[in-house]
């Protein structure tokens, strides 16, 4: 076993041997390919949700670079063979999972363009006219609907008492939700962004007194923005009137009834303003 005096030397003349020995730079590029198969190892397991196995792979690392430093028998060529094998065997676990992703690159490369201001615009502009197509066709058949605009704010418990979705944005999508006898009719939608995230929640009811027009769906709209940062808009089951309801800065809740198609687009842009930064990446 070598001693803490001789391990010193030899680092300290591998490093000043770089100036005498030009062939020395083969083990710098060997270095860099070492830690891009250590990085690429790492990667491939905390994406593929294997996250357990990255301590047991570095301390096979660091167990055979100490076995290399304080051995007298084994030198860089072991341990440079071991963390192959080793790297080998992690990567050939995942196979078909690395094979999916070289195969997925130009999806994922789509998947940036779509993220870029213009999509998301285009994106914003797709989902205010379905969710002001699907409110106007549920008023104009006096179906009720309470959907929830969430701005990230959105009580646990409230979202987790329906059932979640996380859906895309469809006009179809929303009206068959709100359908009369459907499972779901009967609670609230929860939108955030361009997703749905749940439907058929249960909202807190406004304890405030109101007009007697108001039934349990308004009273439903009215209380959840006073416990959240949210916005609603209701569509009224017996008079299909549509109703769109915020809390100002006052902690005051505005309710503004009789909403037409060019209010409802009004409402939702500002939505999408404060959803989405500029960038046309989430706020």
């Amino acid at each position: 076993m070598r001693s803490v005096d001789e391990i010193w030397t030899s680092m300290k003349s591998f490093f000043t041997s770089f100036a005498t020995a030009p062939f020395q730079w083969v083990t710098v590029l060997e270095l860099i390919l070492f830690f891009i198969v250590i990085y690429f190892v790492l990667r491939t397991l905390y994406e593929n949700n294997a996250k357990r196995y990255i301590p047991m792979y570095i301390f096979l690392i660091l167990c055979m670079g100490a076995a290399t430093i304080f051995s007298e028998k084994m030198d860089a060529l072991w341990f440079f063979l071991f963390v192959g094998l080793v790297s080998t065997f992690f990567l050939f676990l995942f196979g078909m999972e690395i094979k999916r992703g070289i195969y997925n690159t130009p999806k994922n490369i789509q998947h940036r363009v779509t993220n870029s201001p213009d999509k998301q615009t285009q994106l914003t502009e797709e989902c205010i006219n379905a969710i002001t197509r699907a409110v106007f066709n549920l008023s104009k058949s006096n179906t009720g609907a309470l959907i929830v605009l969430s701005n990230g704010s959105m009580p646990k418990d409230i979202a987790e008492s329906g059932v979640p979705l996380n859906a895309a944005i469809s006009s179809q999508l929303i009206e068959g939700i709100f359908v009369p006898k459907a499972p779901l009719h009967d609670g609230a939608m929860i939108i955030s962004g361009d997703k749905i995230l749940a439907a058929g929640c249960f909202l807190p009811l406004t304890q405030k007194t109101f007009p007697n027009d108001y039934g349990t769906r308004h009273r439903a709209g009215i209380g959840v923005t006073e416990v959240a940062d949210v916005s609603t808009i209701i569509v009224s089951e017996e008079t299909g009137i549509i109703s769109y309801v915020q809390k100002k800065k006052d902690q005051d809740v505005q309710i503004t009834r009789y909403i037409d198609s060019v209010g409802l687009k009004r409402i939702l842009r500002d939505y999408y303003n404060r959803e989405f930064n500029t960038e046309g990446k989430k706020s």
